[in-house]
């Protein structure tokens, strides 16, 4: 029965359809490249709708490559029912022995797009690594770092390891700013200094509140520290790192006028 059905598949092979089978491939590369600039585009064009176009990249992505691989497959092969059993069967021996690792990124893939734990141009912490998600392929996942690396995940990770989204599809991100002083020094003054820091900051998103927290803590050197921790919005995800440098700039410099001790003194 293998042998029939390896027969069957061989004679409805169409060697002269490879030219045809390869152009349907390399126009889904070519049309996804352009369709990835414009997006690219407009995304930094329309701020408020960047993660929106980048997640209709994602998409797109499967939907494009997926139509290509059947469509280079149905000029490769006549798919009578018998021809498309045999396929069918050689198709899944190979993914089961050559392509396992593969297929279980395609699937993770589909599972991440569908089920949604994070999102392109969501800034997600996996495996050590913080940064913002540039693309869910079809094997990895690209993530950028805040140190502008380039970071490679297999996909299928995604379905076992944790990992945390700071902003979970929104454009907005909370920011926590902590600062440390002695107990010595006037705490109540301090978070008011925090808070005005806070709100002085162009980067600050004011549909979501802010909370100032003050407690105490003892340092790994056993020393005992107040600690005031700001926790804030900014509007884009991408000025995370500038508002938390806006803010604690305000701060120290507010601190040193004051002289309000810092926790190194003690």
């Amino acid at each position: 029965m293998p042998d029939v059905g390896t027969g069957n598949l061989m004679q409805s092979f169409n060697p002269g359809a490879i030219p045809y089978a390869l152009a349907w491939v390399l126009g889904a590369f070519i049309a996804m490249r352009i369709t990835r600039k414009i997006l690219a585009s407009l995304s930094e064009r329309m701020a408020g709708h960047r993660l929106t176009l980048k997640q209709l990249d994602t998409l797109l992505s499967f939907v494009v490559y997926l139509a290509a691989f059947i469509l280079a497959l149905t000029s490769l092969f006549t798919l009578s029912s018998e021809a498309l059993l045999a396929l069918s069967g050689t198709i899944a021996v190979t993914a089961g022995f050559a392509l396992k690792d593969v297929a279980a990124s395609f699937m993770a893939g589909l599972a991440i797009l569908f089920t949604r734990p994070f999102q392109v141009g969501d800034r997600i912490s996996f495996g050590g690594f913080y940064g913002e998600v540039k693309e869910i392929g079809l094997r990895t996942v690209r993530l950028v770092t805040l140190d502008d690396n380039l970071v490679s995940i297999p996909t299928n990770k995604f379905l076992t390891d944790p990992v945390a989204s700071a902003n979970a599809g929104e454009l907005d991100c909370m920011v926590v700013m902590t600062f440390y002083i002695s107990p010595l020094a006037d705490h109540r003054r301090a978070r008011e200094i925090v808070d005005e820091a806070v709100l002085a900051s162009k980067y600050l998103y004011l549909g979501k509140p802010m909370t100032t927290l003050v407690r105490n803590r003892i340092s790994e050197q056993g020393q005992l520290l107040v600690e005031i921790v700001a926790k804030a919005y900014v509007y884009d995800a991408r000025q995370e790192k500038l508002f938390e440098s806006d803010v604690t700039d305000r701060v120290l410099d507010f601190f040193r006028k004051e002289s309000l001790l810092p926790a190194c003194t003690i």
